[in-house]
């Protein structure tokens, strides 16, 4: 049985390319799963999910309950990250955004990731010691995943896309930030424990997010979580060949709908 998911983040009205994603993700298997990524407690919004259920049901998708929330995962998500500390793969970051600007910018040639420069590992050469004296002193941090030395403890590896095979380049977003402070998981690490959880055999999601697949493959592999298959998709751009944002009121589905839209308007505008 493949079991595939939609996932969305409730800061905002669901668009064309949500969707997209989710009518991809209802039609590409044999049970399909809600969840709402909610980690992000600032920009979440209750009346966002109300809107996401009532769209989904709308186009006339149905998914099984209950609908799982990340924001009561944080456990699960502590007890990964706890694995990877015992594992020695994760080190405190005190660099601010400006200080990491900074150091980029004096080493003239930095390494560029898919989400622009690497980080350039300024807090890697800190003692243990050290970490642990600034972590207890108060202020913020991150913890970063130690991407190199994750990446030789579990060898090479690959993922499947569409059926065929491809590399595994664990090193491309460079050594990632996991969780902070004050959070105890980020999207990579909450995604893959939960997509284990669910038993999502199957990840249908936009090509915006492939390059995503490398790391979350190295997180699975270090976990010890099951492998799902992946089948991303062309995304729905604009007139000026932009993919669609959630500050474009005029395109999300409650508008379109309002506007005299039907469900089988939507599904031909995005040409499923």
């Amino acid at each position: 049985m493949i079991v595939t998911r939609f996932a969305p983040s409730p800061t905002g009205l669901l668009h064309l390319g949500h969707a997209l994603a989710a009518i991809t993700a209802y039609e590409s298997g044999d049970d399909f799963l809600l969840r709402i990524e909610d980690i992000d407690k600032g920009r979440s919004r209750d009346k966002f999910i109300a809107a996401i259920f009532f769209d989904l049901k709308w186009l006339g998708l149905s998914w099984d309950e209950p609908t799982l929330r990340q924001s009561t995962r944080m456990g699960a998500y502590a007890e990964a990250l706890a694995h990877l500390k015992a594992r020695g793969l994760v080190y405190p970051c005190f660099c601010t955004r400006a200080e990491i600007a900074a150091e980029i910018a004096r080493a003239g040639e930095a390494q560029h990731g898919p989400e622009g420069p690497l980080y350039p590992g300024t807090c890697k050469v800190l003692t243990m010691e050290e970490g642990l004296r600034r972590m207890a002193a108060g202020g913020n941090f991150a913890l970063r995943l130690d991407v190199s030395k994750a990446a030789a403890s579990v060898g090479p590896l690959t993922f499947c896309e569409h059926g065929h095979r491809f590399p595994v380049d664990p090193v491309r977003f460079g050594d990632i930030v996991i969780a902070r402070k004050d959070m105890p998981t980020s999207y990579h690490l909450a995604v893959v424990v939960d997509d284990a959880f669910q038993q999502v055999s199957l990840v249908t999601r936009g090509e915006d997010l492939l390059a995503a697949t490398h790391i979350q493959r190295l997180l699975q592999a270090l976990l010890r979580l099951p492998e799902p298959g992946y089948a991303h998709h062309a995304l729905v751009l604009d007139d000026a060949g932009r993919k669609f944002s959630k500050r474009d009121g005029a395109v999300t589905l409650g508008s379109l709908r309002d506007a005299g839209a039907t469900p089988a308007d939507i599904r031909a505008r995005i040409e499923l």
